[in-house]
């Protein structure tokens, strides 16, 4: 069976480190006999986790194996999933939203700007292999759009500026706070609180208009 195509070559072999095995087998004993390859998602996380953020074919071979399942079953998760990359990825892996939500609020101009900073284009890595820039759909932050997703970490209430500013943190190798970059909690109106005023004051929110 063919395995997905990828523009690199990945290891020949592939196996969990032993901290990984271990919460492979934890994974998989959630399931019922006979279900095992309902943890087919999780174990591809982790295998990917393992190698830098991209699921070489060695890996998913060894998921396959792992969960008793055809590799084609594999190879068809791990190329639905936009979650799952087939090829390396750089040290800071950017992905922007641009649906319709994000594009409303700007979203072309945090493209821009890290098109600008970075001095690559969408879908490409920096020749220091630091950064990975992609753009993507939802991401489920629409209520505090434009927004990023670097790594694990979500960044939110984005413009040109700060998109700049937070990949001048991650160069600098800091990580930058996650969240909105406005300040706001969560995600309370863009002025601030507007209803429960004397628990937002209690909670040290203090409402930026008058009541």
């Amino acid at each position: 069976m063919s395995a997905p195509a990828a523009d690199v070559a990945g290891p020949a072999t592939f196996a969990f480190s032993d901290e990984n095995l271990v919460r492979a087998k934890t994974i998989i004993a959630k399931y019922p006999e006979g279900r095992q390859a309902s943890a087919v998602i999780p174990l591809l996380d982790i295998a990917q986790r393992q190698c830098g953020n991209w699921l070489p074919c060695a890996a998913m071979d060894h998921v396959s194996e792992m969960l008793g399942m055809p590799r084609i079953r594999v190879y068809e998760v791990a190329t639905f999933y936009t979650m799952f990359n087939l090829k390396p990825v750089g040290e800071h892996f950017v992905q922007i939203c641009t649906t319709t939500p994000c594009w409303l609020r700007g979203s072309d101009e945090i493209v821009a700007a890290c098109e600008r900073k970075l001095g690559i284009h969408l879908g490409e890595t920096t020749a220091d292999g630091r950064f990975t820039v992609i753009e993507v759909e939802c991401l489920g932050a629409c209520v505090n759009a434009p927004m990023m997703q670097v790594g694990d970490d979500y960044y939110e209430d984005l413009t040109a500026e700060r998109t700049e500013a937070i990949l001048d943190a991650l160069v600098r190798g800091e990580r930058p706070a996650p969240g909105s970059q406005t300040g706001r909690r969560t995600s309370m109106p863009a002025p601030g609180p507007t209803t429960l005023l004397d628990r937002a004051e209690t909670a040290g929110i203090a409402p930026k208009t008058g009541r």
